[in-house]
């Protein structure tokens, strides 16, 4: 499923800015983002929530963006770039747009009726509205895209298709959208533990029916020369490792190293942190105590695993100070979060750490 980047929410909670007088904190979901008073935001509001990592187009709409976000992708393409900053010493994350931006000339009309469901966004042509409710996503009507920062050559590769439909992405959704989940999963009786979240890059391995692949975050690659993620495939022996299985296997991992993400860890050459591992074959990941025998037995190191029996805290607050803290790769390097699973593989969410967001370039 693609990110929504840009979604109808509702606001849950305005709070005041110690000292300061023109601006004020708007709530929606576990996002807390710094708006001009002067907007008359009001509780139960409807908005449009933009992500951080969200890329706006040239509109005149945004161009109170340009000068701290505008942004030119490796293909041209131009616009504004959404990232977690720092106001009056209040950390502001995305940005909250008036309904009225989704107007697209006389033909469209755009209201809140009040839906069986309660509230929703109506839009669409007088005669025939499309009713779209709340948590809608608005991505593709405003032209947004995620902001994709430039890739080395030899992490780029040679693309031979995309991303294989038997597997299955490493992209867990960010807590801050997962509120409502959230309160569940505290009060569960899941047992839950935690890896670190290493900044490198997405890497996914697989062997199906004899046949051995290596993908990036989106694509899988051709093996060439000089592409880092088949060379630490071959260094690695996995195609050997796992086809020595019955079962079709894929493992996911972060590659890190020289010429990735700057090297933070500081280490000689590239590797892989493993993650996951995923049963093609049932299309079930792997549990806990199941992903490390399989990795252990292919000789492979995991990620860092930081707590075994985690105790998920009150509120996402707690979570967002548990995830700054340094690497244990390399202690003068702040990681970049953590990612919580449950022992049984059925839960999984990232908490990334703003201290390490308001460092990104």
């Amino acid at each position: 499923m693609d990110r929504k980047l840009a979604s109808i929410r509702k606001i849950s909670d305005i709070q005041p800015i110690e000292g300061a007088d023109m601006i004020e904190l708007v709530i929606v979901d576990g996002w807390k983002v710094v708006v001009a008073k002067n907007v008359g935001h009001k509780l139960g509001d409807l908005v449009i929530y933009c992500e951080i990592d969200s890329f706006l187009p040239i509109r005149e709409e945004f161009e109170f963006l340009r000068k701290s976000s505008y942004k030119k992708m490796v293909d041209g393409t131009e616009g504004f770039r959404l990232r977690t900053i720092k106001l009056r010493g209040q950390v502001s994350q995305g940005l909250i747009l008036p309904l009225s931006v989704l107007e697209s000339g006389d033909e469209m009309m755009i209201g809140i009726s009040e839906q069986p469901s309660g509230p929703q966004l109506q839009l669409g042509p007088y005669d025939n509205a499309l009713v779209i409710e709340e948590g809608a996503d608005a991505t593709e009507m405003l032209g947004i895209i995620k902001y994709e920062p430039p890739i080395p050559a030899e992490l780029a590769g040679k693309v031979k298709g995309l991303f294989p439909s038997f597997l299955r992405k490493t992209d867990e959704e960010r807590i801050q959208n997962l509120t409502l989940e959230y309160e569940g999963w505290k009060n569960s009786d899941k047992g839950f533990y935690v890896t670190e979240k290493l900044d490198g890059s997405s890497a996914t391995f697989y062997f199906k029916d004899g046949e051995f692949g290596v993908c990036s975050r989106n694509l899988e690659l051709l093996e060439t020369e000089g592409n880092t993620f088949w060379k630490v495939a071959r260094q690695l022996k996995l195609e050997e490792w796992l086809g020595t299985h019955e079962t079709n296997y894929s493992i996911q991992g972060e590659l890190i190293g020289e010429g990735i993400q700057g090297n933070p860890y500081k280490i000689k050459g590239q590797t892989v942190g493993f993650f996951n591992a995923f049963n093609i074959d049932t299309q079930e990941y792997l549990g806990l105590e199941e992903f490390e025998l399989l990795i252990s037995s292919m000789g492979l190191k995991s990620v860092p695993i930081l707590d075994r029996e985690f105790t998920l805290p009150d509120t996402i607050d707690e979570l967002l100070k548990y995830a700054d803290s340094k690497s244990v790769l390399n202690s003068n390097f702040d990681r970049e979060g953590v990612v919580i699973r449950s022992v049984d593989r059925k839960i999984s969410f990232k908490v990334i750490s703003n201290k390490f967001l308001l460092n990104e370039k």
